[in-house]
């Protein structure tokens, strides 16, 4: 194999690759060989097939098989005597397939990881804030609970519902006077003043009566989700069958026992566990915020481009997506788009590096993922799709890099407590709304 550098610059390099076509015929005769061997062709006896039969019928799908499996060969063996660390896959181009007796030649183009220097954490002062559940916490979660899980009896007294009632109706949706798909339901319950599914659907049914109808017009949001009523004007006819008040259950020991728990007591605890759970997770978002801050400014490499493209790519699709359907927040929804981009480009190239550098970390320090974090990462993720849990792991069984993308949040969080382990950190209670605080993440 002849290897021929053709560009060092900066973090790019790019090289020729040529292999004798003495090589590749001797490969490709060895593996015809093997093929000859196992073939059976009608007429000839298994292994007595002659060798030009074999070449005839395979020689073009063997020579492309060896082709391919030569030129990863190659790659491989260049990048472990060069002791090259390729930043994303090297891009390969065949110049020459080696086909009527000519050398194999292709080209390999790629960047490297830079030479990324261990930070000195020495003197490093973070702040661990955190925050107690309190007691009105736990009992709006309780009210909330209660709230979710409220009866509603009917009211007999014979008057108009008005703000705080809830009329049991049936309503058919149409549009052009052709009742749509999704628009017609019966015995739906409709809070006055409440939430409804489309603004001023309940509005316009307040002052309603048992018996009564009404034709009521609405339009829906832009960014509704069935696509053909978005923006549309629609009409709805309701009917009305009862009047009827939200009661909200009792918090007690029985309300508790039909929720499946022993006692209201026991509700108290789990909503406690949970509210402690959301503040230590977000007591650990704030502590490695502000780590990867002091990392940012402590180390500075060259990132690799087409990183910083791929990253850039991944949140640029979200921000087109976000401003498409209205979901841009204030400042960025003020911004020009080359403004938004270079922003956005900036976050990009800094996620690459802090990426890259707790990666470096985690290497230099043979910091380890063992089988047992790989199976709770799987655990949690296929919490996410109930009823379809053996899917997820047979997935991810079958996937091995479905189960990489798993490796880096793990190694990432493994190397961030280690760094916080090296910082001298101070333990600060706060309310749960200061913790909630966050300033702006990337």
């Amino acid at each position: 194999m002849q290897v021929t550098p053709t560009l060092t610059e900066g973090l790019k390099r790019s090289f020729t690759v040529v292999i004798p076509a003495a090589d590749l015929q001797g490969r490709c005769d060895a593996r015809l060989a093997e093929v000859g061997r196992d073939v059976k062709l009608p007429g000839f006896r298994p292994g007595k097939v002659p060798a030009s039969v074999v070449k005839q019928r395979f020689g073009e799908s063997v020579q492309a098989e060896v082709t391919e499996k030569l030129v990863q060969e190659s790659v491989k063996s260049l990048l472990e005597e060069r002791d090259i660390r390729p930043a994303m896959q090297p891009k390969v181009d065949l110049v020459s397939a080696g086909t009527d007796g000519k050398d194999l030649e292709f080209t390999l183009e790629m960047e490297v990881l830079p030479e990324i220097p261990t930070p000195d954490m020495s003197g490093t002062k973070l702040t661990r804030y955190t925050a107690k559940v309190a007691d009105e916490v736990v009992e709006k979660a309780l009210n909330e609970v209660a709230e979710r899980n409220r009866k509603f009896e009917t009211i007999e007294e014979d008057r108009p519902a008005g703000k705080g009632d809830v009329l049991n109706v049936n309503f058919v949706g149409k549009k052009d006077g052709t009742p749509f798909d999704g628009g017609t339901a019966d015995d739906v319950n409709v809070e006055i003043g409440g939430a409804g599914f489309i603004p001023g659907f309940a509005e316009q049914m307040e002052g309603m009566k048992p018996g009564e109808e009404r034709t009521i017009t609405v339009t829906f949001p832009e960014n509704y989700q069935a696509k053909e009523l978005a923006g549309q004007e629609v009409t709805f006819d309701i009917k009305v069958n009862a009047l009827k008040k939200p009661v909200n259950p009792a918090i007690d020991d029985e309300f508790a026992k039909s929720l499946g728990l022993e006692s209201v007591e026991q509700m108290r605890k789990l909503i406690t566990e949970q509210a402690e759970s959301e503040y230590n997770q977000l007591s650990r978002m704030r502590i490695k915020r502000d780590l990867l801050d002091v990392l940012a400014e402590k180390v500075d490499f060259e990132a690799p481009q087409g990183m910083v493209d791929a990253e850039f790519g991944q949140i640029w699709s979200r921000i087109e997506a976000e401003r498409k359907n209205g979901g841009l927040d204030e400042k960025d929804a003020a911004k020009d788009e080359e403004t938004l981009r270079a922003d956005y480009r900036k976050i990009a190239e800094r996620r690459v590096k802090l990426g890259l550098l707790l990666a470096e970390i985690g290497r230099k320090q043979d910091i380890q993922i063992s089988q047992e974090e790989l199976l709770s990462a799987m655990q949690q993720e296929a919490r996410r799709y109930p009823g379809q849990e053996q899917a997820v792991f047979e997935f991810f069984t079958k996937n091995p890099q479905a189960i990489d993308s798993l490796r880096g949040p793990i190694l990432e969080n493994k190397v961030v407590d280690y760094l916080i382990e090296l910082a001298e950190v101070t333990d600060k209670e706060v309310t749960a709304e200061e913790l909630a605080d966050m300033p702006d993440a990337d």
